[in-house]
């Protein structure tokens, strides 16, 4: 009799009970390949809407589909086993109802098999939060910066620079916590208000463009991999420089498939005799 075991993978309450006891790791995700080279290493993976402008050559999030975001989520799902996934509810998919909200929400969990979804939103989306988790969807909330609101906000600058700012981010983080959002994304928001939401909070912070002090810190995996360089956000770091080793490699082969030494006759199938 022989015994398999499975992985487990972490779930959106053991990212929650990571507040306090260390920091939490988080990239985005988009394809299986990338997924299996993250999954050893973060504890959650983001299959986030910014795809539309890594992936697709969007100008903005607003145009991704609910039916990209399964496909790219059943990917990443494929291509891990150890982190908790959590998969963007795009633009138009949850903010008319929450009803609205939990149909959308429970086809991505359906149709993926991933743990938890994630959308933007304070206090006017704290009712869809709370509808949510009720009814057994994980939610991971997102506050300061919401990139889906970039036509009515006027781009994407940090917030909480007045105090009418402040107010909002305090009140909408405190609304989304209230509601039962296992964490929080927090992104660029000026240091010191992401440093006060995250000592205030239950749920775990996690900051992009925040505070070293949040729970957790997130960042687009093709920045910090320095693949997509149309821009690079002050909060960014390139832990490697991908773009110019992949242009490189492209250009040996395209070079040595002119010269006719790609392929070399050590790549083709020969006819044993």
């Amino acid at each position: 009799m022989s015994v398999q075991t499975t992985k487990r993978r972490l779930s959106p309450a053991s990212i929650e009970a990571l507040k306090g006891e260390r920091p939490i790791v988080s990239l985005t995700a988009y394809t299986t390949p990338i997924a299996r080279l993250l999954d050893p290493h973060v504890d959650f993976l983001l299959v986030g809407d910014s795809l539309g402008m890594v992936l697709y050559g969007l100008d903005t999030t607003v145009g991704v589909t609910l039916d990209m975001m399964i496909a790219h989520g059943q990917a990443v799902m494929r291509g891990s086993e150890r982190a908790c996934v959590v998969i963007d509810l795009p633009f138009g998919s949850y903010q008319e109802s929450k009803e609205q909200a939990f149909r959308s929400a429970a086809r991505i969990l359906k149709e993926t098999g991933c743990s938890a979804v994630k959308l933007e939103g304070g206090a006017e989306m704290a009712e869809t939060v709370d509808f949510l988790v009720s009814r057994g969807i994980p939610v991971l909330g997102h506050v300061g910066l919401m990139p889906q609101l970039v036509n009515t906000t006027g781009g994407y600058r940090s917030v909480g620079r007045n105090e009418k700012e402040v107010a909002k981010i305090r009140r909408d983080a405190k609304a989304i916590d209230d509601a039962g959002a296992f964490a929080i994304v927090v992104e660029g928001t000026v240091e010191p208000v992401a440093r006060e939401i995250t000592a205030t909070l239950r749920s775990p912070t996690i900051g992009i463009g925040a505070s070293p002090a949040c729970d957790g810190q997130i960042l687009v995996s093709d920045d910090m991999l320095g693949i997509f360089n149309d821009f690079k956000p002050r909060f960014v770091k390139h832990f490697a420089e991908l773009a110019p080793a992949i242009s490189k490699a492209v250009e040996d082969y395209a070079n040595e498939v002119k010269a006719r030494t790609f392929p070399g006759i050590e790549h083709t199938f020969q006819v044993k005799r």
